[in-house]
């Protein structure tokens, strides 16, 4: 079985090696794009939201929530499968002109956005994930993976989703565009349920002697098919009743699975802890879920515990050990890496934690969250510049 994502603890040689590798390997531009556009995009909602902007930035928070979700999640998600499907296949994904195009394309939609050209806009964001989704077929088709083959589709129903958000935002379909958003979010939530799986306990074994994380048939089935049936749920619209029993059993299961991982005995590896951090905001997403379908709590709880705590901690710990592992440095983070995991998990804390005991800060806890969040993303796209935009340590391709 190809691993995940290959990669060489080497040990770096004095000097690095000249030249420019932007364009080498998809991890690199999406990962710088997506952490200057997470930092630029939620420092300047967070100021919208408090009524400093004379102008507003986005027309409200489904359109923040679409950037957040079409525009910086699924930029980290197509530069991760792009790395990552290059070592499944052992083909090539894009690289050069057509990692440029992309990324392009990336750009054209965050911008288009912010224009009257709605209809631009809604084809430029349905096509994006779907060309990536080609792109990555070439190479899994091509080898026969059929074991990641699921991860095209997922990237095809990220375009529906995409089109249809658009499409209810133009009145060219009845269906309200919420409902875009919350098909995301639940495509999100499996993407990060599967990889976890994949990769949380063997980066734990891996990177702790003797954790001994472990994975049970039976909760992994149990898991990654409550999750599903969510998915199916949200979709056809079913009682309020029937999504919370889902989510419940759903919350049961990460919380099980999360345990068998043994999260306690990563303390002393942050690179390693904050995957664990992360994935323990899922079960905590699901469980507002549920307490959010009986009026209880705000439903954003439950968005932003699965958006900021989950996918951020997630995302920022990736990100930081993709780019160390392939470009041949040493897979241990230093004290600007665990700031950022620091400050990310400080935005999901501020961010829910606040708003639930008490309600009436949620403002201050939505700017102290932003800054939290700004500071930590901003800091890894300033420190991973020179890593991301030069080539391998070792030389290398990649």
């Amino acid at each position: 079985m190809a691993p995940l994502i290959a990669v060489k603890q080497a040990q770096p040689p004095v000097a690095q090696p000249p030249g420019f590798a932007l364009w080498q390997l998809g991890f690199r531009p999406f990962y710088l794009l997506a952490s200057a556009f997470a930092a630029l995009s939620i420092g300047l909602w967070a100021a919208q939201f408090a009524g400093w902007l004379p102008l507003a930035y986005l027309q409200g928070p489904l359109w923040h929530a679409h950037e957040m979700l079409f525009g910086f999640l699924l930029a980290v998600i197509v530069g991760f499968l792009f790395t990552a499907g290059r070592n499944w296949s052992g083909r090539p994904t894009p690289t050069g002109l057509p990692l440029a195009a992309l990324a392009a394309l990336w750009v054209a939609g965050r911008i288009l956005v912010l224009t009257p050209f709605a209809w631009t806009a809604a084809v430029v964001n349905a096509a994006f994930p779907l060309a990536s989704a080609i792109a990555l077929a070439i190479a899994l088709v091509g080898a026969r993976n059929r074991r990641n083959y699921f991860f095209i589709g997922l990237l095809l129903l990220m375009s529906g989703a995409a089109l249809a958000f658009h499409l209810s935002a133009l009145g060219v379909i009845a269906a309200p565009a919420w409902i875009g958003i919350q098909l995301a979010l639940d495509i999100l939530l499996f993407i990060m349920a599967v990889m976890g799986g994949r990769v949380i306990p063997m980066f734990t074994n891996n990177g702790v002697p003797g954790a001994n994380a472990t994975r049970r048939p039976m909760v992994e089935r149990v898991a990654l098919g409550a999750v599903l049936a969510l998915l199916l749920v949200d979709v056809s619209g079913l009682p309020p009743v029937v999504m919370a029993a889902a989510a419940f059993v759903a919350a049961l299961a990460h919380l099980v699975r999360w345990l068998l991982w043994r999260p306690w005995k990563t303390l002393h590896n942050p690179l390693v802890l904050v995957l664990h951090l992360a994935y323990a905001w899922i079960p905590v997403h699901l469980v507002l879920r549920v307490l959010a379908s009986q009026g209880w709590v705000s439903p954003s709880l439950a968005t932003h515990a699965l958006t900021v705590g989950a996918a951020g901690g997630l995302i920022i710990g990736m990100m930081v050990r993709t780019a160390r592992g392939h470009t041949a440095r040493l897979l241990h983070a230093d004290r600007a890496d665990t700031a950022c995991f620091l400050l990310v998990m400080l935005a999901a804390l501020a961010r829910i934690l606040v708003p639930l005991v008490a309600p009436s800060q949620t403002l201050g806890a939505v700017l102290a969250s932003a800054v939290f969040w700004t500071a930590g993303f901003a800091l890894y796209a300033v420190r991973y510049w020179p890593v991301l935009t030069r080539p391998r340590l070792d030389g290398a391709p990649g």
